[in-house]
């Protein structure tokens, strides 16, 4: 049994903490005691500690004696806490999906000893660490993730609920997106080349440029063409577009009777009930992987691995909090039982190109009920 901290007692954050919980000892950290008391409620065998994480001093002197960290805080706050955690000399699992590249802290984790997982998430997460295995088996040429989470219920005119922030998701839809065509980096807006795809048990869903390849842009740069979409509902670009457009995500404060206000800060406030994922509210995660390539004989192959994902009844946890969290959750005993441990910073598809590891996070989400199908073309 290990001592494992999570900072961060969010969705995703506390259903980690309480699949760790099984196996180890878990104190779950957050500056929301109502956070902190609801996961409590879930599962008693918590030990819990409120913690504000930009208090760097705190944070060092909380981790000391844990044996490994999870790091689940809102992405603005990522980058600053994964670096604390590191200069701690702390290994650590990171989902926090900062904008920062977290490769630029690679040389001091390996002053540090340390070993950081990073991105350990759906997408970016399951999708690199399947890139990762078959970037060993095949010479790839083709790379496209779509992904998205879903509500079960659609609701005018979004049809889109979200498990965090809607700052969150606003800044997804405003940051350039990046993909690889004929082996160059193409930068475009968020949001363009809207394409409608068929997916079993959803039907027709809209995929759009965003800029989640991350780390595999530097690590896979052999690939000629790489992308990734994400999926939502038909028409919802087009609303939020409306949006974007109008100046309704700007961050330029603007002043109203006296009061400065930016319209995103406004338009955050009010999307914010808009687009609040319920705690039982019923949702999905779709994703779809398609890796096309030649094998050792110079045959071609399409491998697609299919991801239907559903708001878990038994435990009452989200579909976006399991597919998110538990890939995590992998990663930190694939680590704590020595299959994983080579020092410096590590995107999911550096982990997943070993054999042993790759089929470790398929079999530990697979027992979680996550399953991901698998066709070759």
């Amino acid at each position: 049994m290990s001592n494992i901290i999570v900072l961060g007692a969010g969705m995703v954050g506390s259903t980690m903490a309480i699949d760790l919980a099984k196996k180890h000892s878990v104190t779950l950290t957050d500056f929301n005691k109502v956070a902190l008391d609801n996961a409590f409620k879930k599962c008693a065998d918590l030990s819990l500690k409120e913690l504000d994480v930009t208090n760097k001093e705190a944070l060092q002197n909380t981790i000391t004696f844990f044996d490994l960290v999870i790091c689940a805080v809102p992405g603005f706050l990522g980058f600053e806490t994964l670096k604390a955690i590191i200069e701690s000399g702390k290994n650590v699992i990171d989902i926090s999906f900062f904008s920062e590249n977290s490769l630029e802290l690679d040389t001091l984790a390996k002053e540090k000893n340390v070993t950081a997982i990073v991105d350990c998430g759906v997408a970016p997460g399951m999708g690199n660490i399947i890139l990762g295995y078959y970037n060993e088996k095949l010479k790839l040429t083709d790379f496209e993730c779509l992904v998205g989470g879903l509500p079960k219920v659609k609701k005018w005119p979004f049809n889109y609920k979200a498990p965090f922030s809607p700052v969150d998701v606003i800044e997804e839809y405003t940051r350039p997106a990046r993909y690889v065509e004929n082996g160059n980096i193409i930068i475009k807006e968020a949001l363009s080349d809207c394409e409608h795809v068929h997916f079993d048990g959803v039907g027709t869903l809209e995929s759009f440029n965003s800029d989640g390849l991350r780390s595999i842009i530097y690590t896979m740069s052999h690939i000629k063409n790489m992308k990734e979409k994400t999926l939502r509902y038909p028409n919802h670009v087009e609303y939020v577009n409306v949006l974007k457009e109008s100046g309704f995500f700007s961050e330029e404060k603007i002043t109203i009777d006296g009061v400065k206000i930016s319209p995103l800060e406004f338009s955050s406030k009010i999307l914010f009930n808009e687009w609040k994922l319920g705690d039982n509210e019923k949702e999905i995660t779709v994703m779809r992987i398609s890796l096309k390539g030649a094998d050792e004989k110079g045959e071609s192959k399409t491998i697609v691995y299919n991801l239907h994902d559903e708001f878990c009844e038994e435990k009452q946890v989200s579909s976006m909090a399991r597919t998110t969290g538990y890939t995590a959750t992998a990663a930190a005993n694939l680590f704590l039982d020595g299959l994983f441990s080579e020092k410096g910073v590590f995107p999911p598809e550096l982990v997943g190109k070993h054999e042993s590891c790759f089929n470790y996070f398929i079999n530990y989400l697979e027992d979680r009920n996550v399953i991901y199908t698998k066709e070759v073309f």
